[in-house]
């Protein structure tokens, strides 16, 4: 199975330091939608793994979250593409969760979910936090320079083996060729 994980905000859409707590407050990034559908149409299962700490703190809701990823699928399947499944960590940072990226629980339970082996699963975020638990988990990390990527970028201490890209749309160009 060709199976990609991508961390939503700052990747898929636009991210905000006051969380994306709405519907309305999701924005895609220039390009994603039809990135994904480009994966879709060259046969990628599309999963996202996104941390949603905004829970915790109690800034939204399960139904709330519920309905921005339906907000997001619906838009996805606009441009032509399929999100197969979303895993979210719902835990605060200093809940010492296992599934909070960036440790690798997330991406674990997709492979076990999803009945698949991680080795070169491309795992494509914006954070240090997503690339981390992608190496943790034994997949490929794939940075993207939008959201906080390019500030991920110039920080440095990127896992061995890290690709980098402008954004979703250059990513799934190259793993669509």
């Amino acid at each position: 199975m060709k199976l990609v994980v991508l961390d939503r905000d700052g990747t898929i859409n636009h991210d905000s330091d006051q969380y994306i707590k709405s519907p309305e407050e999701w924005r895609p990034i220039k390009g994603s939608l039809e990135a994904i559908a480009r994966l879709t149409q060259a046969g990628w299962h599309v999963v996202v793994a996104t941390n949603q700490s905004g829970i915790a703190r109690g800034l939204f809701d399960f139904a709330t979250l519920n309905a921005i990823h339906d907000t997001m699928h619906r838009a996805v399947l606009q441009a032509g593409g399929r999100i197969d499944a979303i895993f979210f960590c719902p835990h605060a940072a200093d809940a010492g969760c296992e599934c909070r990226k960036p440790k690798p629980g997330l991406l674990l339970e997709i492979a076990r979910r999803m009945n698949a082996d991680l080795a070169d699963v491309p795992v494509i975020g914006d954070a240090l936090r997503d690339l981390e638990a992608a190496a943790a988990a034994g997949a490929q990390p794939i940075l993207v320079l939008t959201g906080k990527g390019r500030a991920t970028h110039d920080a440095g201490g990127l896992p061995r083996g890290t690709r980098v890209f402008s954004d979703l749309a250059a990513a799934a160009a190259h793993l669509a060729a």
